[in-house]
């Protein structure tokens, strides 16, 4: 039963990309309520306003960005935290994360680099642009999905199961960033 939901739901996502055995409610979840709103023209305009601002970025500075953040986790002192979380787009997320009943343990999106420019809580880095959860989407194209393996999440401390999808500009079908969703995998065991 597994498969062919897991089948249904790549042939509906376009290319999904799966690291972990999906458990039926949480696919069942994915595309009944996620991909309903993971490309919401909030997001796609929070990641364009994003992109124009971080498009000359060095790799260098992306990871400059990505350590300062890091000292700001758990600090008293946390500017660069406080404007993601502060932005606009983080009180959108916190909502869906709210209506989810639970299911939903953190929202987060990402640019062009897979720098956060929104989040529903604190995340232990800045940049995912390294991580399977933007490559698996952002580098995989429209449409793309990446579900990994449930586990222990150092930021929310709860076992839980990332889903990221590609997020796309409508008018032009180009990619311009991600979107992940941590899912409290018991919730849906």
């Amino acid at each position: 039963m597994f498969r062919s939901t897991l089948i249904a739901l790549s042939v509906i996502a376009a290319p999904m990309v799966q690291a972990a055995e999906v458990p039926p409610a949480m696919s069942k979840y994915i595309y009944d309520d996620l991909m309903k709103w993971v490309n919401d023209a909030q997001i796609v305009q929070a990641i364009t306003e994003q992109n124009s601002v971080t498009s000359g970025l060095t790799e260098a500075e992306v990871i400059a960005k990505d350590n300062a953040w890091r000292a700001e986790v758990g600090s008293s002192s946390t500017p660069m935290i406080d404007a993601v979380l502060n932005a606009p787009l983080s009180t959108f997320l916190r909502e869906h994360q709210g209506q989810s009943g639970g299911r939903i343990t953190e929202v987060f999106v990402m640019d062009h680099h897979g720098l956060n420019v929104a989040s529903s809580g604190v995340t232990s880095d800045y940049w995912q642009g390294d991580e399977a959860k933007f490559k698996q989407t952002y580098n995989k194209g429209a449409g793309s999905v990446f579900v990994d393996e449930i586990d222990l999440d150092e930021s929310t401390q709860t076992y839980q199961g990332q889903v990221s999808f590609a997020v796309t500009d409508p008018a032009t079908g180009d990619v311009i960033g991600a979107i992940t969703v941590g899912l409290n995998a018991s919730a849906f065991f």
